[in-house]
């Protein structure tokens, strides 16, 4: 006779004497120890780790307290893991002669793991403009992507849900205009040199942005004018030779040329050295005393000169 009874699918033994919050639990991230060795930088990873004295404060910290906030990791296909966010902690843990660091592990594909590279440094105090344009370029990529493909009735690549373009939503979110998104994202096309003249500060961001606009073999060529006539290009005579260069006029020698122009506001200032006024001061002035005390004589001037001309 056969069992009228229904087939009962029995629960495992872990199952019956798990607790709902144990199960929650097993769900939560986990903080590993990992070993620096194991841990691999970001790929193109825009923000620059240096040994510098901030960097040097860092490594003391976590040689005397460890790391306290976990980096961010995911697992890396040829072994290891590809470190996401915590580039200059585990840098300052090798400093601090550490073998191990916290670090969360996750599952990021390429977009993910882009979004938060760029957003755990964006908040820093003190970027490069070269650091600003790389993540300003890798994130919008990353949220285009994510955001799929337009239609053909829509050319304009949507960032979200509400319409709002990808440029928009970046825009908003590190408190920048969508223009000046675009102006830091060109300076990208500069040959590496005199993107780090704009980091160094010799280049203004400005001029920067017009001379992005040369060809690459334009701004090499750049480079020897520059160097020849002792010069930087101003914000006007950026903008000329992007004019000429848009126009396929633009050569070596009308570089020197250009770069050889004396500038406006060289015309209009008096430099004096500190050798040169000393000698008319005691050895007790200081820079700021000179100054002042020549601000005085000349003030003293002037209105001898008014009541000379009065009379």
């Amino acid at each position: 006779m056969k069992s009228s009874a229904k087939k009962v699918e029995l629960a495992s033994v872990d199952d019956l004497f798990s607790t709902e919050e144990s199960r929650a639990d097993a769900q939560r991230e986990k903080v590993l120890e990992i070993p620096l060795s194991e841990l691999h930088p970001f790929k193109d990873h825009p923000f620059k780790v240096k040994d510098d004295e901030a960097m040097m404060e860092t490594a003391d910290s976590i040689r005397q307290y460890g790391v306290l906030v976990p980096a961010i990791a995911r697992p890396d296909p040829n072994g290891g893991y590809e470190l996401v966010a915590g580039h200059r902690r585990h840098r300052a843990s090798e400093l601090a002669s550490k073998e191990t660091m916290p670090v969360i592990v996750r599952d990021l594909d390429d977009d993910q793991a882009t979004i938060i590279m760029v957003d755990s440094n964006l908040q820093r105090e003190s970027l490069l403009p070269s650091e600003r344009a790389f993540a300003y370029k890798m994130k919008l990529e990353a949220m285009k992507r994510q955001a799929g493909r337009p239609s053909k009735e829509n050319c304009s690549q949507l960032g979200n849900d509400f319409g709002k373009k990808s440029s928009e939503v970046l825009a908003e979110q590190v408190g920048q205009s969508k223009n000046q998104i675009f102006r830091y994202i060109r300076l990208t096309e500069l040959i590496p040199e005199l993107l780090d003249m704009v980091d160094e500060k010799k280049i203004a961001f400005n001029p920067a942005y017009e001379l992005s606009f040369l060809k690459k073999e334009e701004q090499v060529d750049l480079l020897d004018a520059m160097d020849s006539e002792q010069a930087t290009p101003s914000l006007s005579q950026a903008q000329r030779l992007k004019k000429y260069s848009q126009e396929g006029h633009l050569t070596l020698d009308m570089m020197r040329v250009i770069m050889g122009e004396e500038k406006k506001s060289d015309l209009d200032k008096i430099t004096f050295t500190s050798d040169t006024l000393r000698k008319y001061f005691p050895r007790s002035y200081t820079p700021q005393r000179m100054q002042e005390t020549i601000i005085k004589l000349l003030e003293q001037w002037q209105r001898k000169r008014q009541q000379q001309h009065e009379r």
